[in-house]
């Protein structure tokens, strides 16, 4: 009889994917377990529909959950298979599937990244002018390559043209009402949903910033006052894939989540350019504003910063879909 995930496997690799990031905290996830396997869905009713028509930013936050999930398996003890996109046996909504393969005990450095999952935490402030040693990041592409992906890295000419065409792309999405009007859904103190006030970017003092404050800050209602000096020359990184389709949507999620996840260990904080892609995919038909020929899926800058709170996440019993072959548990 082949292994299968037990009630408190579930509970625990659930919790762990339920930490991931997503973009704006849409937490587009949702899980089941049926048949023995452990199935990962994406939630359209959490889809950007004006900013991801495409549903790029769906997919990698899913691919996001799906790293931590992997990972939460491995400190149970559990080898997975994991299959992407398992059509057509499945429904259309189901982005991967996890079955049990074989028993292994942990390893050391699969418990420190596990630990990390839950001090890993986006930070829009300023950060230091203190450098990243090289061999931190050559570590950070390598976390990208096990994924099947490439972690680009910008020099000051690079960064300078990057953040020239994020702003431009900022510009244009906060004359968007369209974008203006979802954006506003999960921005502010609504609960679990969406980007908090209190983390939200300063207002920078010079510009182009190395945050994203152009559409964030245009929202229709005041959610920052706090002007915030940015470093100058930050560190700037490119996450791409050779290709561009659904699948690889689903790899660079769990490949930035692995980035992430080496980066928090090694005490570095992070945060997103996002949109740039955003911008482009709501263009049906535009020629591509980046200028290399990899395909962009997410612009991270890194760098030391302070401790900042977790924004909130929906309890794993939210994320976890209603079903008969399980009963679990979970901590108050």
């Amino acid at each position: 009889m082949s292994e299968k995930f037990t009630d408190s496997q579930i509970s625990e690799i659930v919790e762990a994917a339920s930490a991931a990031p997503s973009v704006h905290n849409s937490q587009p996830w949702q899980f089941e377990a049926a048949g023995g396997e452990l199935r990962l869905h994406g939630v359209p009713e959490r889809a950007l529909r004006v900013a991801d028509p495409e549903g790029r930013a769906l997919y990698v936050s899913c691919g996001a959950a799906l790293f931590n999930a992997r990972l939460a398996a491995r400190i149970a003890g559990l080898e997975t298979d994991v299959s992407l996109l398992p059509h057509p046996d499945y429904p259309l909504d189901v982005l991967a599937v996890l079955r049990v393969r074989a028993r292994r005990v942990p390893t050391a450095p699969e418990r420190s990244l596990y630990e990390s999952i839950w001090r890993r935490h986006t930070s829009r402030r300023p950060y230091s002018s203190r450098q990243i040693p090289r061999v931190l990041m050559a570590g950070l592409q390598k976390s990208a390559e096990a994924e099947d992906a490439r972690l680009r890295l910008l020099d000051r000419r690079d960064t300078s043209s990057v953040l020239g065409l994020a702003a431009r792309a900022g510009q244009e999405l906060a004359a968007s009402p369209a974008h203006q009007g979802e954006l506003s859904r999960w921005i502010g103190d609504g609960g679990v949903d969406g980007i908090p006030s209190w983390a939200l970017p300063g207002r920078p003092q010079h510009k182009p910033s190395p945050v994203r404050d152009g559409d964030f800050l245009a929202v229709g209602r005041p959610v920052s006052g706090t002007r915030a000096a940015y470093e100058r020359n930050p560190h700037l990184t490119a996450l791409t894939t050779e290709h561009d389709e659904p699948e690889d949507w689903l790899r660079a999620g769990q490949a930035l989540q692995h980035v992430l996840l080496v980066a928090t260990l090694n005490g570095l904080s992070a945060s997103f350019l996002y949109q740039l892609i955003e911008r482009d995919d709501m263009r049906e038909g535009a020629e591509r504003s980046w200028p290399w020929p990899e395909h962009l899926q997410m612009i991270i800058r890194f760098g030391y910063s302070q401790e900042v709170l977790p924004t909130p996440r929906r309890s794993p019993a939210e994320v976890m879909a209603p079903t008969a072959d399980i009963r679990l548990t979970w901590p108050a």
